[in-house]
């Protein structure tokens, strides 16, 4: 019976050593989700102010007086109101600026097509640059 009961030492000790690597491998993964989480949340954040500020000019598109001339002086890239709005824009996305400024198409048919693009300051260079499209036709 001695030589059983040598045979079992430490036994115990090893079951503790694998219950703590179980656990720790949990706390692990919990962390992990809590990170995505905030990630995530945060992503829709700039998404949904990337809506709100698309929404907003083409609300101010719609009570001009949407002749399409007058609508492509003011409202394409580079005219007066789309600076106004691209300031905003700025202000409220990070990275929306240099090359991921936003761009404003009116087409001669009324179709406008506004694009956003911004880059959370937690994201790695190497990251894609997050982009909200919307079109819409004005008349």
């Amino acid at each position: 019976m001695r030589k059983s009961q040598t045979q079992q030492n430490g036994f115990s000790l090893i079951e503790v050593l694998i219950a703590i690597l179980i656990f720790s491998i949990g706390v692990l993964a919990l962390i992990a989700l809590q990170v995505t989480s905030v990630r995530q949340s945060s992503n829709a954040k700039y998404r949904s102010e990337a809506a709100l500020l698309v929404n907003r000019l083409i609300g101010e598109m719609w009570v001009t007086d949407r002749v399409t001339t007058t609508m492509q002086a003011n409202f394409n890239t580079g005219g007066a109101a789309y600076t106004t709005w691209a300031g905003a824009v700025q202000a409220q996305l990070p990275g929306a600026t240099g090359a991921d400024a936003p761009t404003v198409v009116v087409a001669n048919d009324g179709r406008v097509t506004i694009n956003v693009f911004w880059k959370a300051p937690n994201e790695q260079a190497a990251d894609p640059v997050h982009n909200y499209i919307a079109i819409a036709r004005i008349r």
